[in-house]
C-alpha cells in the first residue's frame, strides 16, 4: 500500500465519527420531511401511513394564536440579532484589549460560563430573583427603593425585557468569542501605523476594528436570519415556568407546536411545522445573501 493511500485511509477514519454524526444528526431526520405531508400512524408507519396533501400545514394559518406566535417569533429573533451581535462585538473588543492576562482569562471564561448552563437551570436561577414570595428582587432589591414587588410569573408587560436580558447573558459571551478570533486576525501593523498617526483607541476601533469586522458580521448575521422563524425553545418555555398568563408574550411557533403534540400526539403537524419554519428559513437567507451580494459581493455567503 502506497504512502498516500495510508495517509488517505488514516484521514478518513478520522473524519468517519463526524461524517456518521452528521448523517444521523441532520439527514436522517429528514425523514420528517414525508411525515408532514402524511396522516401518520403508528401502526402503518412512515412509508404505508396515507398521504393528507397541506392539511397539516393548516393548524398554523387557522388558528386564533396564528399571528400571535409569527409576531413573536419575528420580532424576538429581530431583537436578539440587533442587540445580541452589538452586545458581543462590544464583549470582543473589551475582552481584546484586555490582551491575554489573567483578568483577560478570567473575564473569557466569566462570559462563557451562563452558555454552558442548560435552560432548567437558567430557568430555576430566573424563578429565584423573580418569585414573587421569597425572590431576590421582591425580597431585597425593591424593599430598598420603596416599591412593592409584582408578581413578575403574572405581569406579561414585563416579560419581553426579561427574555431579552437572559438570552443576551446567556449567548453574548458565547458569540463574542468568534468576534475576538476574527479581531486577533487583524494585522497589528494596521494598528500600529494608527498609532503613529495620532489616532486614539476608540478612532482605532472605528476605522479599524469595525470594518474588519463586517465580513464576519454579515456572515453571523446571515446564519442568524436563517433561524428567524426558529426559538430557543427552553428560553421561551422553561423560563417563563410554562405560566398560562405569560403565552400572549411568550408563544412561539416552537412552543405552539410542542403543546400541540402534547395535546393532540400529532406527529404530521409538529413535522409540518419543521418544514413550514425551514422553507422560510431558506427564503430569507437567499434573499438577504442576494441583497448582501448586490451590494457588497465579496462578503456574500455564495
Amino acid at each position: 500500500m502506497s504512502r498516500k493511500r495510508k495517509e488517505t485511509l488514516a484521514l478518513t477514519a478520522i473524519a468517519v465519527p463526524g461524517i456518521l454524526y452528521f448523517l444521523i444528526n441532520n439527514y436522517i431526520p429528514m425523514m420528517g420531511i414525508f411525515i408532514a405531508f402524511k396522516k401518520f400512524s403508528y401502526a402503518k408507519g412512515i412509508w404505508d401511513s396515507p398521504w393528507y396533501g397541506l392539511n397539516n400545514f393548516k393548524f398554523l394559518f387557522i388558528s386564533n394564536d396564528a399571528w400571535t406566535i409569527t409576531r413573536n417569533t419575528l420580532l424576538y429573533n429581530l431583537g436578539f440579532i440587533i442587540l445580541g451581535t452589538a452586545l458581543s462585538i462590544v464583549f470582543a473588543i473589551l475582552l481584546t484589549e484586555l490582551g491575554e492576562r489573567m483578568r483577560g482569562k478570567l473575564f473569557q471564561s466569566a462570559l462563557l460560563f451562563p452558555h454552558l448552563l442548560s435552560w432548567v437551570v437558567v430557568s430555576y436561577l430566573v424563578y429565584a430573583l423573580l418569585n414573587s414570595s421569597n425572590g431576590f428582587v421582591n425580597n431585597t432589591i425593591l424593599p430598598l427603593l420603596g416599591v412593592e414587588g409584582p408578581d413578575w410569573y403574572a405581569e406579561p408587560k414585563a416579560w419581553p425585557v426579561i427574555l431579552t436580558v437572559v438570552f443576551l447573558w446567556k449567548n453574548a459571551g458565547y458569540n463574542a468569542i468568534v468576534y475576538m478570533a476574527s479581531i486577533a486576525g487583524i494585522d497589528k501593523g494596521i494598528y500600529e501605523a494608527a498609532k503613529i498617526d495620532g489616532a486614539s483607541k476608540m478612532r482605532q476601533i472605528m476605522t479599524i476594528t469595525l470594518p474588519m469586522l463586517k465580513p464576519t458580521i454579515t456572515i453571523m448575521t446571515l446564519m442568524s436570519i436563517g433561524r428567524i422563524f426558529y426559538s430557543d425553545f427552553g428560553l421561551f418555555y422553561q423560563t417563563p415556568m410554562n405560566s398560562g398568563t405569560l403565552f400572549q408574550v411568550t408563544q412561539t411557533i416552537d412552543t405552539y407546536v410542542y403543546r400541540g403534540l402534547m395535546e393532540q400526539g400529532n406527529v404530521g403537524m409538529s413535522s409540518a411545522a419543521g418544514v413550514f419554519q425551514s422553507l422560510i428559513g431558506f427564503c430569507l437567507v437567499m434573499l438577504a445573501n442576494y441583497v448582501v451580494k448586490r451590494r457588497d459581493p465579496d462578503n456574500a455567503l455564495f
